[in-house]
């Protein structure tokens, strides 16, 4: 199997267009995150979903993404990690004492060998820029970025905090890890 690369922090911090180039670089499958695709459909609204609805969408995309690293056999760089996911499940509240989906859904997406590396990039170095797609409110996305950083730091065998902003030297920074 070949390398399995996860792009991971909160919305704004340049994920897709560092996990595209990397892909492309590496010549592995790009993996998006899904949840901009959805918003891009045309599907409701979030808003609109309601909180079940989000839940369930949430879960739809995870599956949609665990069936697709499952698929990709020579490897992939994902936009968004499994841990990602499971910061999203915990900052939406959807995290409920006994709920066996919970329990199934957390062990899935903080299984420890499910990547090869996870890029962590940081927040706030890069303007948050209204695209219609992710929210603008730095504390939102601090709140993500350290939720997710945290499921990280725990479940990630192997983090790279990403230092470099220029997409050039990100993707240097990556492939000079990966050599190791």
């Amino acid at each position: 199997m070949g390398q399995r690369i996860a792009i991971s922090g909160s919305a704004g911090v340049g994920k897709s267009t560092l996990a595209r180039a990397l892909a492309a670089e590496l010549g592995l499958p790009y993996l998006p995150e899904g949840m901009r695709e959805y918003l891009q459909s045309g599907g409701p609204d979030l808003h609109q979903l309601g909180h079940d609805g989000i839940r369930a969408l949430v879960l739809r995309l995870w599956e949609e993404r665990r069936e697709a690293e499952e698929r990709a056999a020579t490897g992939f760089v994902a936009d968004r990690s499994s841990y990602d996911f499971a910061a999203f499940w915990l900052f939406y509240r959807f995290a409920e004492p006994a709920d066996t989906v919970t329990t199934a859904y957390l062990d899935a997406t903080m299984r420890a060998d499910r990547y090869d590396l996870v890029a962590l990039l940081p927040w706030g170095r890069l303007p948050l820029v209204a695209d219609g797609v992710r929210s603008t409110n730095p504390w939102v996305q601090l709140h993500t970025q350290l939720l997710i950083e945290g499921m990280v730091h725990r479940c990630a065998p192997a983090v790279v905090e990403v230092a470099a902003l220029a997409l050039d030297a990100r993707v240097a920074e990556l492939k000079s890890r990966l050599v190791r």
